[in-house]
């Protein structure tokens, strides 16, 4: 009765905060983290393109595996590093894992074959894979309530510069070969030394006072309390809101009935925000672009996530998580059959770039949603599962999908994502409400 006592204080000490410079601070370490993991992931978009040709020339079984490797890292990452984290420390695994990102991206950059650079990811995946899901746990423990959202949206849309600006900087690489190493290992070895300042910067933070109580450490948890509430503040504290459900002891055994529902979501999302860009530059292509236009088309779309997470920042404080869902599917769904029947150049272009960005609001809202839905006992477990079966389904989509494009064509292809949407909104009748600004179970 105590410690249940104690966790709602400890709660209602955090959502009542102003955001203060140590908020801002854990944003933009989780922010710098998640832009060295989602540059990693696309590593693989230029990797493919390295070992397709000359003098690697690698056969496509091999290269297949090369790609695979790191969802199959991240599927077995997920749950284990969730699962820890729940035991050991939110800011704890965090530390652990950016380390371990680092010396797996070290021994990726010194591959000797392709095979060797194969089982580095599939180590590399581990991290990549449960970094996301653990930095939404950790920042859900610890931003007030009011303002949860919309730094969370922040966060995602400065993280998404990492690939952009990753790219950009192997290719400028490649004429170069600094030192006479390879362009594609030069990449390995900047992100070796990113994972390694992210992860020693992260001592400087707090560990989550939410998770703190809920293991019966309350002096620690309000001496971290303390420190969040003795930096300087940035933004104003806001009125709170009361959570959905009752206190987190009695609504622990609910939250993991929710789990299945969460996961058949996340295992849902990618086959819309994957599989599309696959789509794009095979259509335009078919419709006779030449490739300088096409890989314009394609460039603009991928801005979407960053566009799309700073504009939701504004509004996802204010409007129903389950109802942000909904809104992202049905949109997605008619922006997706407009690119695929439109002629215009200029419907092609609005189109593309309003469906990644809806698609890229979409897993932000779900990822955010998923993490206030479980109690803080199991939250890092819970999300970090349900994202494992994301990463399943980004490996499946294509699988299924590229050869149904090459069988039945764009149409074919836009059915299967379709149905994927329809599903979703489906499941989403069948969920929580999701209001914003709750105070934590």
């Amino acid at each position: 009765m105590e410690r249940a006592r104690t966790d709602a204080m400890v709660g209602q000490q955090l959502d009542g905060m102003p955001v203060t410079r140590l908020h801002c601070l854990a944003v933009a370490l989780c922010a710098t983290g998640f832009a060295v993991d989602a540059f990693e992931i696309t590593m693989g978009n230029m990797l493919s393109a390295v070992f397709a040709s000359p003098p690697y020339s690698t056969p496509p079984g091999g290269l297949s595996l090369l790609l695979a490797a790191v969802f199959v890292g991240a599927a077995i990452g997920a749950p284990l590093s969730g699962w820890l984290a729940d035991r050991h420390g939110r800011r704890k695994m965090l530390i652990a894992l950016m380390l371990y990102l680092a010396l797996t991206s070290v021994g990726a950059a010194a591959s000797r074959d392709v095979g060797d650079l194969t089982a580095w990811r599939a180590l590399s995946g581990v991290a990549l894979g449960a970094y996301p899901p653990l930095m939404v746990a950790y920042l859900t423990d610890l931003l007030p309530a009011a303002h949860r959202g919309r730094m969370l949206f922040v966060t995602v849309a400065i993280s998404s510069l990492g690939p952009l600006l990753g790219t950009f900087m192997v290719r400028a690489l490649v004429p170069l070969q600094p030192l006479s190493i390879e362009a594609w290992r030069w990449g390995f070895i900047v992100g070796a030394v990113a994972s390694a300042a992210v992860g020693a910067l992260f001592l400087r933070l707090p560990e989550s006072p939410r998770w703190l109580a809920v293991r019966g450490r309350a002096a620690e948890a309000w001496e971290q309390c303390e420190r969040l509430a003795a930096a300087a503040p940035v933004i104003a504290a806001a009125p709170q809101r009361q959570p959905e459900a009752p206190a987190a002891n009695a609504a622990a055994p609910a939250g993991w009935r929710r789990w299945p529902l969460v996961a058949v979501l996340f295992f849902l999302s990618p086959w819309s925000a994957i599989a599309f860009p696959l789509l794009t530059g095979t259509i335009l292509a078919q419709r006779g672009f030449a490739l300088a236009d096409t890989l314009f088309y394609v460039g603009l779309s991928t801005m979407g996530a960053l566009v799309g997470n700073l504009l939701g920042s504004f509004v996802i404080d204010r409007t129903g998580r389950r109802t942000a869902l909904a809104v992202c599917g049905i949109a997605t769904g008619g922006l997706g059959y407009l690119f695929i029947a439109t002629g215009s150049p200029v419907l092609l272009a609005a189109s593309s770039f309003g469906f990644l960005m809806c698609s890229m609001i979409s897993v932000s809202v779900l990822t955010l949603y998923a993490s206030e839905l479980f109690p803080t006992e199991i939250r890092a477990s819970a999300i970090s599962s349900a994202w494992a079966c994301n990463r399943v389904g980004a490996a499946c989509a294509p699988m299924l999908l590229l050869p149904l494009l090459a069988s039945g064509g764009a149409h074919a292809m836009y059915g299967v994502i379709a149905v994927s949407i329809a599903a979703s909104l489906v499941l989403l009748c069948l969920a929580p409400l999701g209001r914003p600004g709750c105070a934590l179970r």
